[in-house]
């Protein structure tokens, strides 16, 4: 049984609902995407000039730096476009039909946010008192970039929504009565584009981690019937790993500290992704109450 509240949002996707218009949506959110992410790579040329530009272009795969970083979450503004513009163009829709209703969306964004702050803190005052972080960007710098650097954070965790928890589920939810497919295959696909050759080793505890936090980010969907709950997560957990405590190896480039161990150590990191996990099966039932 799904709730009422999710047959609700799910029901504009019901009006054209087409398996192919599905495939030809991603379509023309990929194309998008690629072609945003191709136009900042050709504007950034002229900027970094042709000595520094292949170099900078290649530590993309790891952002080390702040701009690098910017950089990184400035090309998700591909992907949200994308799906805004998918959605009318091949199902007839309002794009404002992919967060629920705005009563709805608003309650479980600042909801999420007012309880997962302070939760999120405690996490990092664990992290501090437990493992020896090490300094990373300069403070003032930090500061400086922060603004700018919440923006973005926000525009890539709610480009990512929209897609996987809106678009994706919806359309799927449209179709197929099954949750393992509405459900579970956006779920899926949202881990696997996570995947880090770097990580070696450590990638299964990784994926798991990721993949457990899309599902509980789907279940909220459905149980809230809007995409405010899993947004609101979204974008705290993202504040969290990307500007306040980074794992070495990862995206490192705006966070105040990382880790002393890298995403390949096979000693320590393991023990700090399965804190993470169940961190994340914690909060999840936490976030759920209160639905």
């Amino acid at each position: 049984m799904r709730s009422p509240l999710f047959e609700a949002y799910i029901e504009p996707a019901r009006l054209y609902p087409e398996f192919w218009r599905l495939i030809v949506g991603v379509l023309v959110i990929l194309l998008v995407y690629v072609g945003v992410f191709s136009t900042m790579l050709v504007a950034a040329y002229p900027v970094l000039g042709p000595l520094n530009y292949f170099g900078w272009i290649m530590g993309l795969s790891a952002p080390a730096t702040p701009t690098q970083t910017l950089f990184v979450l400035a090309s998700f503004l591909g992907m949200g476009l994308g799906v805004l513009i998918a959605t009318p163009a091949l199902h007839y829709r309002e794009p404002g039909s992919l967060f629920g209703p705005l009563r709805d969306w608003a309650r479980g964004f600042f909801g999420a946010l007012k309880v997962l702050i302070p939760a999120y803190t405690a996490l990092f005052a664990l992290s501090w008192a437990t493992i020896p972080l090490e300094a990373n960007l300069y403070p003032a710098t930090w500061v400086r970039v922060l603004p700018l650097a919440l923006v973005l954070v926000l525009i890539q965790t709610g480009s990512e929504e929209l897609l996987f928890r809106g678009y994706l589920q919806q359309q799927l939810a449209a179709r197929f009565a099954w949750r393992a497919v509405w459900m579970g295959l956006p779920a899926l696909i949202f881990a696997a584009l996570h995947y880090n050759p770097a990580a070696g080793m450590n990638n299964v505890m990784v994926l798991v981690g990721i993949l457990a936090f899309a599902l509980a980010a789907a279940d909220l969907t459905e149980r809230s019937g809007s995409l405010g709950t899993a947004m609101g997560w979204h974008f705290v957990n993202n504040v969290s790993s990307l500007l306040f405590t980074s794992v070495k190896g990862t995206i490192t480039g705006l966070a105040l500290f990382v880790t002393p161990f890298d995403v390949t150590d096979t000693s320590s990191a393991p023990l700090a992704m399965a804190i993470d996990l169940i961190a994340i099966l914690l909060l999840w039932r936490l976030l759920r109450a209160l639905i």
